[in-house]
């Protein structure tokens, strides 16, 4: 008696020590021979059982609160943005060299060549990922994870927005289609120098500050003109700034008087984007966005995708005890016209 009592206590012991390393049909098949609910004959009381159904079922479910938050987010970036969609590593955009414009037709047309290869970008990857431990969903403890899931979902995004942040925090050290900074002094317009650049501080103090900053802006992008000495007819409708300015900014295009009490010429001729993407604190931008072609692109050639690493049989699980889920995506941030767009450092 004794002896049955020892052989039957080690075999459930044996049970308790390897159900959870057992698939579900051999733990059912052990669990029935001592008479036992195979629930039993995984890892214990309270917990969950690791295998391929289970694991599917918890990445089935932050896919859904993946893509639920995917799709929530609508970022600012087509305000001042277009996407171009992308069909491999990279694209040409010869077709940005010229600013496309009408003139009059006397004798032969005047073509406007392309040339191919001059303004080439290539697209990027970015990911983010996020570790599952084995142990938790062992314990059922699941919840921080559909927090990641949503967080995951909502960078992806966001995407669109952190590329064309980057395209405009560095807009004055970065070249666009004629080699010059986008933001520059002395972009070549029919062998001359024509400069979208300021760098006076947006002011809303007086009439006479306003004018020498927000007012210069508009100036200067209204007197663009094409290679061919037509006037693009651009007018700019979107007065870009940092949270730092969104006062200046406010009083600039929405108020009836300036800081001086003075009539506000400008009220009404933009509207006010605060981005908190912007890194400086004084720099300011003025966008003509009622164009075909928007100031910045976004080149997309994978748009966010959910992935998942949920082999149990993978060195990271059986390394680390991981499984892991997150997002990846192939794009790229390009410049456009930059006649459609005047920019200032705001140092003075």
């Amino acid at each position: 008696m004794k002896k049955a009592f020892f052989i039957v206590t080690a075999g459930l012991a044996m049970l308790f020590a390897f159900g959870s390393a057992l698939a579900d049909g051999q733990a059912t098949v052990l669990a029935s021979a001592f008479d036992i609910d195979p629930a039993w004959a995984g890892i214990g009381v309270a917990g969950m059982l690791v295998n391929k159904a289970s694991i599917d079922r918890i990445f089935t479910g932050l896919k859904t609160l993946f893509h639920n938050s995917l799709t929530a987010q609508t970022g600012n970036w087509m305000r001042t943005a277009m996407e171009v969609p992308s069909t491999g590593a990279s694209e040409d955009y010869a077709w940005l060299e010229r600013f496309p414009a009408m003139r009059k037709w006397v004798g032969e047309k005047f073509v406007k060549n392309l040339k191919a290869g001059k303004y080439t970008v290539m697209n990027d990857d970015y990911e983010t990922t996020i570790s599952v431990k084995r142990n938790h969903i062992e314990d059922d403890a699941l919840g921080i994870y559909n927090t990641q899931a949503q967080m995951a979902g909502q960078s992806a995004a966001e995407l669109h927005d952190i590329i064309v942040d980057g395209l405009k925090n560095g807009a004055f050290t970065q070249t666009g289609i004629d080699g010059q900074f986008f933001y520059d002094t002395d972009h070549e317009v029919q062998g001359a120098s024509v400069s979208n650049k300021l760098t006076t501080a947006l002011s809303a103090t007086t009439a006479a500050l306003a004018a020498g900053s927000y007012g210069a802006a508009r100036t200067a992008m209204m007197n663009f003109k094409d290679e061919e000495g037509m006037p693009l007819r651009l007018i700019p409708d979107v007065l870009e700034v940092p949270p730092a300015l969104e006062a200046v900014g406010r009083k600039l295009v929405e108020a009836d008087k300036l800081d001086d009490d003075s009539p506000n010429p400008f009220k009404g001729t933009a509207t006010l984007e605060v981005n908190p993407g912007l890194t400086s604190a004084t720099a300011w931008f003025l966008h003509c966005t009622n164009k075909p072609v928007k100031p910045f692109i976004v080149q997309m050639r994978k748009a966010p995708t959910f992935v998942s690493q949920t082999n149990t049989d993978s060195d990271d699980v059986f390394m680390r005890g991981e499984f892991r889920f997150g997002a990846e995506a192939r794009a790229a941030g390009v410049y456009g016209f930059w006649q459609t767009s005047v920019g200032s450092t705001g140092a003075g």
